[in-house]
């Protein structure tokens, strides 16, 4: 019998919740790369002009947390 994936689920609102700083995160770090300079202003000011390291570890530790307390 197949696992059921552990931290993957799309379709829980706490997984969003968790995953919206790890993309926006992400987005925000590769500025360089995309040059969307002005997008990447708007997504950090969005989320408090937090850095985006803080945003990625803080969406892991969520989903790390759902995955953990909610099997």
């Amino acid at each position: 019998m197949a696992q059921r994936p552990r931290y993957f689920k799309p379709t829980s609102l706490t997984w969003l919740a968790s995953a919206a700083p790890v993309i926006a995160g992400l987005f925000i770090a590769f500025e360089p790369v995309h040059h969307l300079s002005d997008w990447a202003k708007a997504v950090s000011t969005t989320f408090g002009n937090t850095s985006p390291y803080l945003l990625i570890n803080a969406g892991l530790v969520g989903i790390g947390l759902r995955g953990a307390i909610k099997p």
